[in-house]
């Protein structure tokens, strides 16, 4: 595992913190940021009150770091896009980073067009004008959610601490 991937998942799981069980949260038993479905889709037999950072980091650097491309992102830009999709999905974190940078198709999927569009976007702007831009419309759509009220705060601390870290990297 790359020495990148091991920092953001650092970053990531001390925003995710430990067991949860929220009765307004719609991924219900989570550890470590990771829900109980996703758990058992990677082949996972624990008790999700026992996992620990070894069972998860190879469910989020193959479906979530990997699946996303970020290897192949600009750093910082590529921690932002991974806590998006850890939280809420890979393929939204997709689609509002092809939203952000004009690629077309918005399909979800992160391939050479889509990182064409990104180097394209970075070169004309800068690294850190598509971290702004990216969690700007990140804010957003937590904002927009029926449980912003519930979540918000964390979810907004979440992008304020994770915009700046992603700045430190660029």
């Amino acid at each position: 595992m790359s020495n990148k991937f091991k920092e953001a998942l650092e970053i990531i799981l001390h925003h995710e913190g430990g067991y949860v069980n929220h009765p307004k949260d719609p991924g219900g038993e989570t550890n470590l940021g990771v829900t109980k479905r996703v758990y058992e889709e990677f082949g996972g037999t624990k008790d999700m009150k026992d996992l620990t950072h070894e069972d998860v980091a190879p469910i989020y650097k193959k479906g979530y770091w990997d699946k996303c491309k970020c290897d192949d992102l600009p750093s910082g830009l590529d921690l932002c896009v991974f806590d998006f999709a850890v939280n809420a999905g890979p393929g939204r974190a997709a689609k509002y980073l092809q939203s952000c940078v004009s690629a077309l198709p918005i399909d979800g999927g992160i391939g050479p067009m889509t990182l064409a569009k990104v180097n394209e976007y970075v070169e004309k702007f800068n690294v850190e004008y598509a971290v702004e831009n990216y969690q700007k419309n990140r804010q957003s759509y937590y904002e927009e959610l029926s449980t912003f009220a519930t979540f918000g705060r964390g979810w907004t601390r979440r992008v304020e601490e994770t915009t700046e870290t992603a700045k430190s990297w660029i």
